[in-house]
């Protein structure tokens, strides 16, 4: 009986450990050309498409390729992005979505010949921060993570050192479409490469608060 929950224990563990598998995924704007290889995504990003609601163009578009999985919950999700960006606004990342009032794309854009680490938060209207960087990077890793109502944005370029670029209202107890993206609002497209795509669950922060008080007071 023992051996049989621990080896329970274990399937589970290697289950949470698991990256989530892009091929069970699904489109939200098929581009025309994609494969994935090796838990690695690589798209053409279809032309003259973005995200944007409304706030200083007076336009609204919601058209650009977004390959996606349900999650409800608290999580922190990540991946590795590149790209062959080459007009202004070419852009690839993580993107969180609700509905088409309320969603959240951060990663690299391109603007007048440089390389910016972008967020875009969108509730019923967009607004947009970015960070410029000195010189084109190779890649670069994003990390979003939902806790109750926020989700917190970081980036690295190693994996390993990450630092918080932004701080993001989000609906909390709510199911979220969460995957990557890739937009091309001005150019004729490009290619974005998407490598070790993860999602890691995470305890329910209230849940836990709860239970250490309840604990404390028990002792």
């Amino acid at each position: 009986m023992k051996k049989l929950l621990l080896s329970g224990m274990m399937v589970a563990a290697s289950f949470t450990c698991m990256a989530q598998s892009l091929e069970k995924m699904q489109w939200f704007n098929e581009p025309e050309q994609w494969k994935i290889e090796n838990n690695s995504l690589s798209m053409d990003v279809t032309p003259q498409t973005d995200y944007w609601r409304i706030s200083h163009y007076g336009f609204t578009v919601d058209d650009a390729p977004f390959l996606y999985t349900l999650r409800g919950g608290e999580f922190e999700v990540k991946v590795k992005i590149s790209g062959d960006y080459k007009t202004r606004f070419d852009q690839s990342g993580l993107m969180l979505r609700i509905d088409h009032e309320n969603y959240i794309k951060t990663g690299i854009e391109f603007v007048d010949g440089k390389y910016n680490l972008s967020t875009v938060v969108t509730h019923r209207t967009s607004d947009w921060s970015i960070i410029p960087l000195d010189k084109p990077v190779p890649f670069v890793w994003i990390k979003a993570v939902r806790r109750l109502d926020a989700v917190e944005i970081f980036y690295s370029f190693d994996d390993k050192e990450y630092t918080m670029m932004r701080n993001a209202w989000l609906q909390d107890n709510h199911p979220v479409m969460v995957g990557v993206m890739g937009a091309c609002p001005d150019g004729n497209g490009f290619n974005a490469k998407f490598e070790n795509f993860s999602i890691k669950h995470l305890p329910d922060l209230r849940r836990v608060q709860w239970l250490e008080k309840n604990k404390s007071e028990n002792n």
